[in-house]
């Protein structure tokens, strides 16, 4: 009769199956795993900027009109007051909040990525100005002219004219603006009332550094008539984007500015025939009251097309 037990030599064989089975496992696996073809660092670089597919859907019209409540103004604040009012105006702490977590949940890609969604476009161009009863101001932005460098800003220039303001950052932009305003600009080009500002917006640090290099280059490219109006700017515009629309920094913005500083029609990314159209049809509406105010009368030349009053629709709040 033995004196050892059987169970420590069960024990151990039990042991030893299992080491066994996880070891055929294994090298079951890492066979699978061998024949798999393994993507190169191209694919993977690829697979990483293409980002998770974008699901399309119907594009809607403007639905909001655009731009910021409080009338813009050319004062700076103060850090001081800066501070003051974020800490007196609790919707002020919670807009940032709210911001602050949609800009977290962005990939680095994200606007790249969203061109694929209907070349960047969000909305439909109105057809009809927005309400001045419900249109809103669009904030202040300054930057260097072109022609001289001096330091201009938005309210002083659009202020008491009517303006066609195109926002640009990239190559792609500037196409998009181009389909927009081309035939609003051959047409009422040589109107006392109306100019055209272009805003060569870069928030990057080295991208402004870069722009700012080569404005020579600028300078050779933009008309001379249009080299005054012409601003490169570097401020920050995080937290007025989506009050303006601006959610995609790679394509084109175009807005139509009335003489009091209010936002009354807006376009973005590629132009449709119908959106370049209405734009003309609303700047002639807008410099056709003008001329009643002010007196001016446009040169030789054709004549603003007619529009009724009625014909203006508000655009819904969201």
């Amino acid at each position: 009769m033995s004196f050892l037990s059987p169970w420590p030599t069960r024990s151990l064989a039990r042991s030893q199956h299992h080491l066994l089975c996880l070891r055929r496992s294994f090298c079951s696996t890492r066979r699978l795993r061998q024949d798999e073809p393994k993507p190169d660092s191209q694919e993977r670089l690829q697979r990483e900027i293409e980002g998770p597919e974008v699901k399309t859907a119907e594009l809607g019209p403007l639905s909001r009109p655009l731009g910021v409540t409080e009338r813009p103004t050319t004062i700076l604040k103060t850090r001081t007051q800066k501070v003051k009012e974020y800490m007196t105006d609790g919707e002020a702490r919670m807009n940032q909040r709210r911001h602050l977590i949609k800009e977290v949940g962005k990939g680095y890609y994200y606007d790249m990525n969203m061109t694929r969604k209907h070349g960047g476009k969000t909305w439909i161009a109105p057809k009809a100005l927005i309400r001045e009863d419900k249109a809103l101001y669009l904030p202040n932005v300054k930057g260097k002219s072109i022609d001289t460098s001096e330091e201009k800003n938005t309210t002083t220039m659009c202020y008491g004219h009517i303006t066609v303001l195109a926002m640009l950052g990239t190559r792609m932009s500037e196409v998009h603006v181009k389909g927009f305003v081309e035939p609003t600009n051959d047409r009422y080009a040589s109107h006392p009332l109306y100019q055209y500002v272009q805003v060569n917006l870069q928030e990057n640090m080295l991208k402004s550094l870069l722009v700012k290099f080569f404005i020579s280059s600028l300078r050779a490219v933009i008309p001379t008539r249009l080299q005054p109006t012409y601003l490169v700017s570097s401020q920050n515009m995080e937290y007025v984007r989506d009050a303006l629309g601006m959610t995609n920094s790679k394509v084109g913005y175009v807005y139509l500015i009335d003489e009091n500083l209010k936002i009354r029609w807006g376009g973005c990314a590629d132009a449709t025939p119908e959106e370049a159209m209405s734009l003309e049809t609303c700047a002639g509406v807008l410099l056709k009251r003008a001329e009643k105010t002010t007196g001016l009368h446009a040169g030789a030349g054709k004549k603003p097309k007619a529009v009724e009053q009625s014909s203006e629709t508000p655009a819904k709040a969201t």
